[in-house]
């Protein structure tokens, strides 16, 4: 029996772009396909990118191939949509990524001689160079206004701490943050919701600069808030099923005495 061909990345690559193309088409493509344009697929990038993650944090190892292959065909869904319009292909995407990898890292594909440390400084001054020829000026130029919240946050005060605009430690950040919650009380009774909008973005900007004091990531604090959350309530509903009763039919403190008893049920 003859073994079969190991598989070659070109191979399949090129038969991706093939097949983007045919979707593509004017005439034979996929009517779907054919109306889509960078603003409709954008939503799709960003989904297929966190389902990437949502494996990695399963360690799904044997999703993740797929999922990769989704996040792929976004990248080459976006090439051929601009190279339809003449304005680039995959191969200037490609040969833009492998220009700045080579470009940011002299130590591996030049001559010079780097630690970690170091790298990460010429990192960062490299990024700003890069920033600067694009035109793009001041501390927070080049922060994608499309991030999550709360990691742009985490983003936009860490250039801001190292220009020097930063709380000293840990303890002053709470000491902000109990400032930023006394103000939003004051807020309450006049129920504006403008200004309780404001007030609430102020107190989660300040929780995220605590989690960066404390070398944290406060999306993944959040991430793992919610599945606390999720299992916590998950064992409130299945106490009230046995009952024979619904989160409905249930009272706040009964549901509380309950939530209770699940988290201190809890492996510590």
């Amino acid at each position: 029996m003859t073994e079969p061909r190991p598989l070659s990345a070109e191979h399949e690559l090129r038969r991706l772009l093939d097949c983007m193309k045919a979707l593509r088409h004017p005439v034979t493509g996929c009517p779907w396909d054919r109306q889509q344009t960078f603003g409709t697929i954008a939503p799709y990038t960003v989904e297929e990118a966190y389902e990437v993650a949502d494996a990695i944090a399963r360690q799904d190892f044997s999703a993740l191939p797929d999922e990769l292959g989704d996040l792929l065909f976004q990248v080459v869904y976006h090439s051929r949509i601009a190279e339809e319009a003449g304005r680039f292909d995959f191969a200037q995407v490609t040969q833009a990524i492998a220009d700045k990898m080579i470009r940011r890292h002299p130590h591996v594909f030049g001559d010079v001689a780097r630690d970690a440390a170091q790298q990460t400084v010429a990192w960062d001054a490299q990024k700003r160079a890069e920033r600067s020829a694009r035109g793009e000026t001041g501390t927070l130029a080049g922060i994608a206004q499309a991030l999550p919240a709360l990691t742009r946050a985490h983003k936009i005060a860490t250039r801001a701490a190292r220009v020097g605009f930063d709380w000293p430690d840990a303890a002053a950040v709470l000491d902000k943050l109990e400032e930023e919650a006394h103000e939003l009380r004051a807020e309450l009774p006049e129920a504006n919701p403008a200004r309780l909008a404001d007030e609430v973005g102020d107190l989660l900007f300040v929780i995220v600069n605590l989690a960066r004091k404390l070398d944290l990531d406060p999306e993944q604090c959040l991430h793992q808030a919610n599945a606390k959350f999720a299992r916590r309530f998950g064992g409130v509903e299945k106490s009230l099923e046995l009952a024979g009763k619904t989160p409905a039919d249930a009272s706040l403190a009964e549901m509380a005495a309950l939530w209770q008893k699940v988290k201190f049920g809890e492996p510590h």
